[in-house]
């Protein structure tokens, strides 16, 4: 063969080369499962790849490409999968070739899926939810405070800093929260937050398939599910469809125009920033402007948070998909949901419905801050007037906490004394359609700390806890607020409260305190009236004692808070409508106190007594 030849064949050969070269570098979902509901729509990103032909090998039965979608970005493409039932797990070839002819090449793992998944029980009223952060947790392995992947390091001194708390930490300490009575675990976000500063929080994701480096790895996190899940603990992830972060992967290349609100943002700073004006009342206020309702939903929830477009139909499915992947890689047993109402309203609906079609007893908790109950329960998944199904099955009870706290630390009068505020906000239960299902809770990571709000009052603080344990709803504890822990200065805002576990060092008082709180909820664990009896109380009165009780066939657990000023003797013919449908006989869970419904019980004031009847 002449020169020339030669020289004409290693061309050809150099340029097949280049034109089978693979220019990805991304596609997500990482994998799937054979089985699912969930249609699979594979984000691909890479160079100039838009308007590609996708193809899988003909031979496979039970596998084929359906609608490939390109956007205004030569460099993603949006392929949708069709997996037939029959199809066998394994890893499958797919193939693209591109409008300048290039061929690409990559290999897709369908795996199999745990026996009952699409049925996983999720987390209820029998269940105690024990949130934490996990960089102000436990330090389970200082080797990864700081991550050469990630910019901000560990800075403990910092309060608004990394502390270097991580997944490891969380595993060291189940047996903790085990012993504490928790029955579920919720970790605000562990993916990957990688802003320069105040990263710690996690809720500026930048990337939805990785846990942050400097809390453990993926396998770590589903490492520690399995533990959990062992020690009888349920795990709840912190999700965030409304917003990523500034620093998220794609912020540098957009999949579209449309994938962010205001991208224009990206440019902008200070007051030209269009960020969201939080009018969340705007979604069912029937006289709102739609410029109001439009700024609610399109500004940005914060300066390093760009707002996600719910609108969107590749958004909305690409986080759907996000959502049903960690479920189903990690094994969950349920969701919650930062600020809810932020996004738009019918893609927020349609990425929650998508949620539970998949898994149908999964339960999801929305944050949903309003103070008001009709504000709060127009969230909850029951179709309002106005036709709209959030299909949401859970909601935080923040009218309920709000309540709580203004009866516990601000006076009533004789005709409205201050624990009628609990009973006004129950009362209105009737507007939500499941209120056994609400998360019930007195303080999380963006309130200040139950002690600072109790003024570290020891009474009050039980009298608290005696009502989250017994009240109808899912409770939800805040860790650190057990040992009433608070800040170091005593002063609020987020650094503030969400302060190191100093484990090993709490004082005497401490330990009191969550010796009784464990000694709570442990029972709660096994009262079965509690977990699934209803709920009847009593309007306080003048001496602003309030009276409610759980009941369930022959079993009653009565609550009584004395809020008043001198000692309350129980008027047991005042509840003889209810007492009378168990045994008289009954005892004080926490002393073991034997009671009689025809001898005289005397609760101290400032206290709270749980007796229980079977």
């Amino acid at each position: 063969m002449s020169r020339s030849k030669l020289l004409l064949v290693a061309m050809a050969l150099l340029s097949a080369m280049v034109l089978r070269a693979d220019p990805i570098d991304r596609i997500e979902p990482p994998c799937w499962w054979v089985g699912m509901n969930t249609d699979l729509q594979l984000m691909i990103h890479g160079k100039n790849i838009a308007g590609s032909k996708v193809s899988v090998d003909a031979t496979v039965k039970g596998l084929s490409i359906g609608k490939v979608t390109s956007t205004d970005n030569p460099d993603y493409l949006f392929v949708e999968v069709k997996i037939g039932n029959r199809l066998a797990p394994g890893t499958y070839a797919f193939n693209l070739v591109t409008t300048d002819g290039r061929q690409i090449d990559f290999n897709y793992d369908l795996e199999k899926r745990r026996e009952g998944s699409a049925k996983r029980a999720s987390f209820g009223p029998a269940d105690a939810v024990y949130l934490l952060m996990p960089d102000r947790f436990a330090n389970g392995d200082k080797k990864n405070d700081s991550s050469k992947d990630a910019v901000e390091k560990a800075d403990p001194k910092n309060l608004g800093g990394r502390h270097g708390g991580d997944i490891q930490g969380i595993i060291d300490h189940l047996d903790d929260i085990v012993s504490l009575g928790a029955t579920a675990i919720w970790p605000t976000p562990l993916t990957f937050d990688n802003e320069k500063s105040y990263s710690y929080h996690g809720y500026a994701c930048a990337d939805y398939y990785r846990i942050d480096p400097r809390y453990g790895t993926n396998d770590l996190y589903r490492t520690m599910v399995e533990k959990a899940h062992n020690k009888g603990l349920k795990v709840i992830m912190d999700m965030v469809p409304n917003h990523c972060g500034t620093a998220h992967w794609w912020m540098q290349d957009l999949p579209s125009k449309n994938w962010i609100n205001y991208p224009e943002n990206l440019n902008r700073g200070g007051e030209k920033l269009r960020r969201t004006n939080a009018a969340m009342s705007t979604h069912n206020d029937p006289h709102a402007a739609e410029v109001d309702k439009e700024s609610c939903v399109k500004g940005w929830f914060d300066t390093t948070m760009p707002d996600m477009n719910l609108a969107d139909p590749l958004v909305r499915q690409y986080l759907v998909q996000m959502a049903v992947w960690w479920v189903e890689w990690a094994d969950l047993d349920g969701l919650r949901v930062d600020t809810f109402p932020y996004s738009d309203k019918k893609g927020i609906a349609a990425w929650t419905k998508a949620i539970r079609d998949e898994y149908k007893n999964l339960n999801i908790v929305g944050e949903v801050w309003f103070g008001d109950v009709a504000s709060c329960s127009y969230w909850e998944g029951h179709r309002q007037n106005d036709g709209y199904n959030s299909h949401l099955p859970s909601v935080m009870d923040f009218p309920l906490m709000f309540a709580t706290l203004s009866a516990l630390t601000q006076e009533g009068t004789s005709w409205e004394p201050s624990l009628l505020r609990i009973y006004n906000s129950l009362a209105l239960d009737w507007l939500y359609d499941d209120p056994s299902d609400i998360l019930v809770f007195l303080g999380n990571h963006d309130t200040p700390r139950l002690a600072h709000e109790l003024g570290g009052d020891p009474g009050k603080m039980k009298m608290a806890y005696a009502l989250l344990a017994t009240m109808r709803g899912v409770p939800q504890l805040y860790y650190g607020d057990e040992y009433g822990l608070t800040s170091a200065d005593g002063t609020v805002g987020h650094s503030q409260e969400r302060v190191d576990m100093p484990w090993g060092e709490f004082t005497r008082e401490q330990i009191v305190l969550r010796k009784y709180v464990s000694e709570l909820f442990t029972w709660r664990k096994n009262s079965k009236a509690v977990a699934e009896g209803d709920f009847i109380h009593f309007r306080p009165d003048s001496r602003n004692v309030y009276v409610y009780f759980r009941t369930v066939k022959n079993q009653g657990v009565m609550v009584i808070l004395n809020g008043g000023e001198e000692v309350y003797a129980v008027d047991w013919n005042h509840f003889s409508e209810i007492t009378v449908k168990f045994a008289q006989k009954g005892k004080n869970v926490i002393t073991g106190e034997r009671v009689r419904v025809d001898e005289p019980y005397i609760v101290p004031a400032g206290t709270a007594a749980i007796l229980e009847f079977n």
